[in-house]
């Protein structure tokens, strides 16, 4: 009999320890949302317009940008950089002082957002201490990016007055070559201005080491990053590029350059830019919903432009364009849903193809993440920070684990900003 209550017993526990087990078993869902809570997720370009950043009209408010606090909200998103953007214009005096006006303007606009606006909501980063104590205290992060270091004109010291204003990035061209440095568009036609770096850009890599702001290479020509990786003493970063391999757009990084990342140390922040991800996918999607949006924006009595327009923009019209974008696209992506004839959107299985190419290239510590939101970027399942989750989910689904989560989404980067501020502590 004592053995019949001893099997009952040994039953009863393995049957109690079934139970335990199937009430613990995660689904991927679930696996996914809590890793996605308690890693930093950090977004490393986001453009703004500072009619946004007003007493009346701002980030707190979920407007039709791509990003603003309630978004990062809902889509758990921790950090946003926020980009000082300047397009390109003349190299004349005359020039780099209206870009210097336009660009102190958006360093304002984001003090203001954070120091007067909703300071309890948001607050700006310098450090990486920074983040994680502002993160830690349930609250989101800004932190400051400088699209084109055209703005600084022949004048060095700017870099340290950006510096001082909160910038922890700069890119030293952006579309069409600078007074700095040559921009990836003169593939185009083959016509370089300094066959990399001028003698003024070479002098910035070395400065901007100096103060400890990172070196960002996604819009600079090849010879001008090979250059820079030859003379910076830290490492550097891609705010927002792809893998070339994959996507032979002149904005994307080739295996080589992806090579000298990885032996500089720096980190490549994957870009949710659907033209810089799947050229086939993006262009039939594309042609078919410019006349979505064109027909959208006649409607709204707005204009729309086309990317290959933006070139030849002023401020106002790209300001304007950029103001109303997120609403025509929006009102365009409804009636696309519904449209049984649009062609399918690079998505995010898409943009995790390019994760996981460069981080079987390059390794894990060199890879991070980016969505060029307001600026063009977004994708479907990423079309704004509220959607931030979808891109954990699916580098759940592919097998990354936690630890490899963190890196890409924000360990990363964090760690360059470290080194490059080291550097800097080093040379004063």
């Amino acid at each position: 009999m004592k053995y019949f209550y001893l099997f009952l017993s040994i039953t009863l526990l393995i049957s109690c320890g079934e139970k335990k087990q199937e009430k613990t078993e995660e689904t991927l869902e679930e696996k996914a949302q809590r890793i996605h809570d308690s890693v930093i997720t950090i977004d490393t370009h986001d453009d703004i317009n500072v009619q946004n950043f007003t007493d009346s009209i701002n980030y707190t408010q979920n407007l039709d940008t791509q990003v603003n606090i309630p978004k990062m909200k809902e889509g758990g998103l921790d950090v946003a950089w926020l980009v000082v953007y300047t397009g390109q214009d003349t190299l004349t005096t005359e020039g780099y002082a209206k870009a210097s006006e336009n660009a102190i303007s958006k360093f304002e606009a984001i003090h203001k957002l954070c120091e007067e606006i909703a300071p309890d909501e948001i607050e700006l980063a310098l450090t990486s201490d920074d983040v994680r104590r502002i993160v830690a205290a349930g609250k989101k992060v800004a932190m400051i990016g400088v699209e084109n270091a055209y703005p600084i004109g022949e004048d060095l010291s700017k870099i340290e007055e950006y510096q001082k204003r909160g910038a922890r990035y700069m890119s030293l061209a952006h579309n069409g070559h600078s007074q700095l440095s040559d921009s990836n568009t003169g593939e185009q036609d083959s016509v370089w201005l300094h066959n990399g770096l001028s003698d003024l850009g070479k002098e910035a890599v070395a400065e901007m080491n100096r103060v400890g702001m990172m070196i960002d290479v996604s819009h600079p020509s090849k010879e001008a990053m090979k250059q820079m990786i030859e003379l910076t003493k830290a490492p550097i970063i891609a705010s927002h590029s792809s893998a070339r391999a994959l996507c032979g757009h002149s904005r994307n990084l080739d295996d080589e350059q992806l090579m000298l990342m990885k032996e500089n140390g720096g980190v490549v922040q994957t870009v949710a830019f659907s033209s810089y991800l799947n050229t086939e996918k993006h262009e039939a999607r594309s042609a078919y919903m410019a006349e979505v949006y064109k027909k959208v924006a006649d409607s709204l009595g707005l204009a729309w432009y086309d990317r290959s327009q933006f070139g030849s923009l002023t401020d106002e019209q790209r300001e304007e364009f950029f103001a109303n974008y997120g609403k025509i696209r929006n009102i365009g992506e409804e009636l696309a849903e519904t449209d049984p004839n649009v062609p399918p959107a690079v998505n995010v299985s898409d943009f995790v193809d390019h994760i996981d190419y460069m981080v079987k290239l390059i390794g894990i510590d060199h890879v991070g993440i980016s969505s060029d939101f307001d600026g063009g970027g977004g994708i479907e399942g990423w079309s704004d920070a509220s959607e931030t989750f979808n891109v954990t989910l699916e580098l759940v689904k592919r097998g990354y684990t936690e630890e490899e989560i963190a890196k890409l989404w924000g360990e990363n980067l964090l760690r360059v900003l470290d080194e490059v501020q080291a550097v800097a502590k080093t040379m004063n």
